[in-house]
């Protein structure tokens, strides 16, 4: 335990007058730092401010910014938080009464034949499954897959190939739980697109819709286009999803540029 006297000869230190009582500033980020940013803050008010003593004065410096960016960081969770919602509503619109979502998806043909061979020959082991497959069983060498895979391109020129994923009978599915994620997943990804946005410079609207529309592009293409090239998703299959993504993340640019509005002078002045 550091004595009085210890702590006085403390650069960082600062003794509240009649009071033993002492504190030490961040080591790094001194309060002493604010005062320039506290300066050009208040140049653009017209607020008399009677003298305070230098410790109190320290006091309400440091609440003051604690107050001035907790308010800016509630505005970008409401933001965030209302962006979710409304890219929620978009794609339960875009599945439910627009054909984007079914695009490029079809049922099988004589399905209950096609049913019947699967549990009859996978059972229970549910999983995803591509065919036709190499034909090495289930812990190949690296030797037997190169070697297996040199006739692949016979395999695809005479059988039909393709991904699915099977589940054996007995599967429970609930409607709202997954309604709960989907909502829960697209809350997380409007937070921290409006994150990102919020550690910008941009204070315009439609520069603000710019940010979040790219980063709807970026999210779009990171694993749709990949199905497409590596497992022959079909190409409307493929635009249809990356249109909702992107369009979702509009919604949330959107959203997010009326929430945010125009910085304030000030808020600026302080944070520059």
């Amino acid at each position: 335990m550091l004595v009085p006297a210890t702590l006085a000869a403390l650069p960082s230190t600062h003794a509240i007058p009649d009071r033993d009582v002492f504190y030490v500033a961040h080591p790094i980020r001194s309060i002493d730092s604010l005062i320039p940013k506290l300066t050009r803050y208040l140049a653009g008010l017209t607020v008399h401010l009677t003298p305070l003593p230098r410790a109190r004065f320290y006091f309400l410096l440091s609440n003051f910014y604690f107050l001035l960016c907790n308010f800016f960081l509630m505005k970008i969770l409401l933001a965030g938080i209302l962006g979710g919602i409304a890219m929620f509503i978009w794609t339960s619109i875009a599945h439910m009464f627009l054909p984007l979502g079914e695009a490029g998806i079809r049922e099988i043909p004589n399905g209950a034949a096609v049913l019947d061979a699967m549990k009859a020959n996978i059972g229970e082991k549910n999983g995803l499954y591509i065919f036709p497959g190499l034909g090495v069983g289930e812990h190949p060498t690296r030797e037997q897959k190169n070697e297996a895979m040199k006739h692949m391109n016979e395999k695809l020129a005479t059988n039909p190939s393709g991904i699915f994923m099977y589940y054996p009978p007995g599967r429970s599915f609930s409607m709202g739980k997954s309604l709960g994620i989907e909502f829960a997943t697209e809350l997380l990804e409007s937070i921290l697109a409006v994150f990102l946005l919020a550690q910008t410079r941009i204070d315009n609207f439609f520069g603000r819709v710019g940010f979040v529309f790219v980063a709807g592009i970026l999210a779009a293409i990171a694993t749709n286009i990949s199905y497409w090239n590596w497992y022959g998703f079909p190409c409307v299959y493929t635009a249809s999803y990356i249109s909702i993504q992107i369009i979702g993340f509009l919604c949330v640019g959107l959203v997010a540029a009326l929430v945010l509005g125009k910085r304030s002078t000030h808020l600026a002045a302080w944070q520059s």
